[in-house]
């Protein structure tokens, strides 16, 4: 433990996973670091904020309880990620692999942050881009199963480095059993990029190579993130309610 400006700061390393520092502060905010340095970042408040305080569409007016992470404050931290990719991964050709169908808007704007990047850097990254699709949820709850559709053959990922683009870990049973099937087909390296970790009792201990939020074990929607298909056109990212929960359930 140490103390910061007054505030007490636990610094907790997960075993499975030394590039990933996890920072407690105040027992509400958390910090994740993707590099030796350590990238500090504070995340929301587990309370989140009032939905008065945002545009929200009327459709979803009463399906929402709050609004736990502002479409500002996803793209900025979106660029921070994209700088820290540039910085690691900047010189080698890579492959982005967007996982859909939630990943789909992480994955468009941290492109455009690192083609910007591209531009107006010494050092570049030159992309090809690539889509899979993975079905692991049935209404709000993870199956630990995957299904991959889509896709060009993976086989063309062989000595590649792969960039894999995801929207939210939750147990990250998904994501390792993603990794399993890759590792088959011998590409020279694989990364993930983040945008949502869940914090949740029932994760298997992976941590990605690149993390946006750290969220509480509560369903979120929003900014791609659906609830059977429902949620995708909300900007900022939610938690649901248990009437919205009800009103789209499959």
């Amino acid at each position: 433990m140490e103390r910061v400006n007054g505030n007490v700061k636990a610094a907790l390393t997960p075993p499975t996973s030394p590039r990933t520092t996890l920072y407690q502060t105040n027992g509400t905010c958390s910090i994740l670091g993707n590099t030796p340095e350590t990238l500090f970042f504070f995340n929301p408040s587990e309370k989140g904020y009032d939905l008065d305080l945002f545009c929200i569409p009327k459709h979803y007016a009463t399906d929402l309880e709050r609004v736990y992470i502002p479409h500002g404050l996803i793209l900025d931290r979106t660029e921070r990620l994209a700088k820290e990719i540039m910085k690691e991964m900047g010189g080698h050709h890579i492959v982005a692999l967007c996982v859909l169908k939630g990943g789909y808007k992480f994955f468009a704007d941290l492109l455009d942050y690192i083609k910007a990047l591209n531009r107006n850097s010494d050092r570049s990254i030159p992309m090809t881009v690539d889509f899979i699709r993975l079905k692991s949820y049935y209404n709000d709850q993870s199956t630990g199963e995957i299904k991959v559709i889509g896709g060009d053959d993976l086989a063309t990922l062989t000595g590649k480095n792969v960039l894999i683009v995801e929207d939210i870990i939750d147990t990250g049973k998904t994501m390792k059993t993603l990794l399993q099937l890759l590792k088959q087909y011998n590409p020279k390296m694989v990364k993930v990029a983040s945008l949502l970790v869940k914090r949740t009792p029932r994760s298997v201990g992976y941590r990605p190579d690149y993390v946006g939020f750290e969220v509480p074990d509560k369903f979120v929607v929003g900014y791609a993130l659906d609830y059977n298909e429902y949620f995708r056109d909300l900007n900022h990212i939610c938690v649901i309610s248990e009437s919205g929960k009800e009103k789209y359930k499959a």
